[in-house]
């Protein structure tokens, strides 16, 4: 196939997986109950909540944790919805502040979190809270820690981000995968697996390097495969820094389709790792054995729900997201910067 300077392929990081994908039971009563409980925050203009509706967030929330209860469903809507609620309207806002700003809203959520009391009478802060009350409710003490110190690393690495992207400076590869495992909020997404399996493991389980190999090649599967799909979307609105396409691109003097030619080559070695380690855990007792196997299970649901989701819904692609799934072609979209500079706000 001959192709124009403003088209590439994407990888078929789908043909490479063999990981089983579902659907949870009970996504069109949590979807439609966490939509309103965001909306009623009000928090989105016209034109960013048409943006967030189209993305069908609560979907990716359905395939990635498929096996959830009903209470656990909904609460992980309210929040995975970063690209789903909560932390979708951080990630929205923090896209488009510079660093000092966004330190302000991160101190707003981290705050609200981590202290029951702590009220600054934003809705943000009213969201999180909301949150943070079913979490704790259900989430084990080891669990909840992790969560929490991830939380903080989360919200202080979206600062470097926008930090970075103020400055208009991309990062080396090694440094660049270090952030992105990060401010991409997937660690974050891991830890409400616990919280759906009711699980608590010990930390010395999350220590172990060889379920440090597991968990990684999870990370970076759902990180690189989130990059390669919205680098269109994010060139076309000046922030594709934070992308591990440009990163190659700009570190290994790559053109875009040899980029997106190695995102596929990596995520295959990482594939490979996350099934082959798994033979290689050590033993904790048939107990926790039993809740690592579970664990890893969820870590797949992500792995694979992220794919499966990037191509039903209009959020990368636009209403030609199932043609691009059939031929992975990507024609570049023209620059929105010019057209956004005459527009309102996204986020009031």
């Amino acid at each position: 196939m001959t192709l124009s300077s403003n088209q590439f392929l994407l990888p078929d990081l789908l043909g490479l997986c063999p990981l089983d994908g579902g659907v949870n039971p009970h996504y069109e009563k949590g979807a439609a109950e966490s939509r309103a409980w965001i909306n009623s925050y009000n928090v989105f203009t016209d034109r960013k909540r048409a943006f967030f509706v189209l993305g069908s967030n609560e979907l990716l929330v359905s395939h990635a944790y498929n096996y959830a209860g009903y209470e656990q469903f909904r609460t992980c809507c309210d929040f995975v919805s970063k690209n789903v609620n909560l932390l979708f309207v951080f990630d929205e806002l923090s896209d488009e502040q510079n660093g000092k700003d966004a330190l302000l809203t991160g101190n707003i959520l981290l705050n609200a979190m981590k202290h029951s009391d702590w009220d600054d009478r934003s809705a943000f802060s009213h969201m999180t809270k909301e949150f943070r009350q079913r979490f704790m409710r259900l989430c084990g003490p080891r669990a909840t820690a992790r969560f929490l110190e991830h939380w903080e690393t989360y919200c202080a690495c979206v600062v470097k981000e926008a930090e970075l992207r103020e400055k208009g400076k991309v990062l080396d590869v090694d440094a660049f995968i270090a952030l992105r495992r990060e401010n991409s909020a997937v660690r974050l997404c891991f830890g409400l697996i616990e919280y759906c399996f009711g699980t608590d493991l010990p930390d010395e389980v999350f220590d172990d390097p060889v379920f440090q190999e597991i968990y990684w090649a999870a990370c970076d599967l759902v990180c690189w495969a989130n990059d390669v799909y919205s680098y269109d979307m994010e060139q076309s609105k000046g922030i594709s820094g934070n992308n591990i396409v440009t990163v190659l691109m700009e570190n290994n003097s790559m053109t875009l389709q040899e980029a997106s030619d190695h995102v596929g080559a990596y995520s295959k070695e990482l594939m490979d790792r996350f099934v082959s380690a798994q033979a290689r855990l050590p033993s904790w007792g048939a107990s926790i054995d039993s809740e690592v196997a579970r664990y890893i299970q969820g870590l797949g649901c992500w792995v694979k729900g992220n794919l499966d989701w990037s191509f039903e819904t209009q959020r990368y692609f636009g209403v030609k997201h199932l043609e691009v799934k059939q031929t992975r072609l990507v024609t570049l979209r023209p620059s929105e910067l010019l057209e956004e500079s005459d527009s309102e706000p996204d986020v009031e």
